[in-house]
């Protein structure tokens, strides 16, 4: 195959040159725009880290990211909430269904709940005295501690330690009375103590006056021993021969020192009254004895009694700084022929309240009962009569019978086992029925 050269001096065709210059140009151009685009792809890749830079750091969130963890945190401070409210404040929300002026806490029916169990029990709390402790002295059966009160007309809130304790914030609440009173001190006491830290509690115990503090809520539940709310010649020591006793009608003044400047006030005053003979009244000083006194019909007595403490809450009390509380007669059950046993041993053995809503035992007064009302309507400063005697008179199985102690004695066991001579009748067994009164007093506070 031969080549074809150009000899020397021949011309080359113009189309020719023109079609190589072309060829030269575009692929230049073709390698420019490699390199371009090369360049470009690079410059994308950067700015793409660039952007993407503020995202791995962890201090920056989006304002979505920062709004859930703020609800969530939210809902978890609420939930928190909640449930110390169901824990500790459980009756918050009952107690809007309990109007005092509505609620006639009087009429009703005990209900048996097999599950209830009582927020103390003698062994737990350290304050609950011999005479009151009948699982600890001996009773066999508990039954009498799952009956319920429930009013006919309305709802009374349990009891809830944290609930009293915030509402006795910086206050005094002092129970004034009898042995009576001084078991629904101790069901009060024995109720919140257990929320108290053990360095922030104290208990001091005189002869008439015991306090309990907690330290941490600066607040008292206090005792003063006054059988007859009115001075006596018997308050101690006791005087055990009742014809001897005197009650001294005009004056509260060597105890009263005591009641002022209390910010709740529950008085209660019955039994002592009861002895089944005149009571001997006193005007002026025990200095004469016997013979400055005069036998008087016990509602006649009663009236008097009443009246003097009631124009010292009139003279002494401011009612916008202190509430007054006034708690009816707690009813006896010594004769079971009340309650259709004629041959029964008073209260021992039974463990069943009675069922009759009409039943009125003969422990009960109902001339005492109106004194008080007439009493305590005739007063300038405001107190609130609570019921507890016609929800009482069901009880006849929540007494200490002969699970207790008499004269700072423990019953022996053949004590026990003469129940009709032995039998307190009188008295309840804690915890048990004062645990259902203080629940009502916390729901009027």
């Amino acid at each position: 195959m031969s080549f074809l050269v150009p000899s020397r001096g021949a011309k080359i065709p113009l189309s020719i040159i023109v079609l190589v210059l072309c060829g030269f140009m575009f692929i230049v151009l073709l390698y420019t725009e490699r390199i371009s685009l090369m360049s470009s792809s690079t410059s994308s890749s950067n700015v793409l880290k660039l952007k993407s830079c503020p995202r791995k750091d962890i201090s920056s969130k989006p304002k979505e990211r920062i709004q859930e963890e703020k609800v969530r945190e939210e809902k978890v401070a609420e939930e928190k909430i909640r449930e110390e409210r169901s824990q500790n404040m459980d009756v918050v929300d009952d107690r809007f269904e309990f109007d005092p002026e509505e609620c006639n806490v009087a009429a009703g029916k005990w209900v048996y709940n097999s599950s209830a169990e009582p927020l103390y029990t003698d062994e737990s709390c350290p304050y609950i005295d011999r005479q009151f402790s009948c699982t600890k002295n001996g009773r066999p059966e508990t039954d009498y501690l799952r009956w319920e009160w429930q009013p006919d007309d309305c709802t009374i809130p349990r009891f809830s330690a944290k609930l009293a304790m915030n509402k006795l914030r910086g206050k005094r609440l002092l129970f004034v009375g009898d042995s009576l009173q001084r078991s629904q001190w101790e069901s009060f006491v024995c109720l919140v103590e257990s929320i108290i830290p053990e360095g922030e509690k104290s208990m001091k115990l005189d002869q008439k006056y015991f306090v309990f503090k907690a330290k941490e809520y600066n607040a008292s539940i206090e005792f003063y021993w006054a059988p007859y709310i009115v001075e006596s010649n018997t308050d101690l020591p006791v005087i055990l021969d009742l014809k001897k006793r005197i009650v001294k009608v005009d004056s509260v003044k060597d105890r009263s020192k005591h009641w002022e400047g209390a910010d709740i006030l529950v008085f209660n005053t019955y039994v002592w009254w009861m002895s089944g003979i005149r009571m001997k009244a006193l005007w002026g000083s025990f200095g004469n004895g016997e013979r400055g006194a005069e036998a008087l019909d016990t509602a006649v007595a009663y009236r008097l009694g009443l009246k003097t403490w009631a124009n010292w809450v009139d003279s002494t009390v401011d009612s916008n700084k202190t509430k007054v509380f006034f708690t009816t007669m707690s009813p006896t059950h010594s004769r079971s022929a009340d309650w259709g046993k004629p041959n029964g041993p008073k209260c021992f053995n039974e463990t069943e309240p009675v069922k009759d809503k009409s039943f009125w035992g003969t422990g009960s007064s109902k001339e005492l009962m109106k004194v008080v009302s007439s009493v305590v309507k005739h007063m300038a400063t405001h107190v609130t009569v609570i019921n507890i005697t016609q929800l009482s008179e069901y009880r006849i199985d929540a007494h200490t019978s002969v699970y207790t102690e008499t004269g700072g004695k423990m019953l022996t066991a053949e004590e026990r086992a003469d129940p009709m001579r032995h039998a307190d009748c009188i008295h309840w067994c804690l915890p048990g029925l004062p645990d259902t009164w203080n629940r009502i007093l916390l729901a009027h506070l």
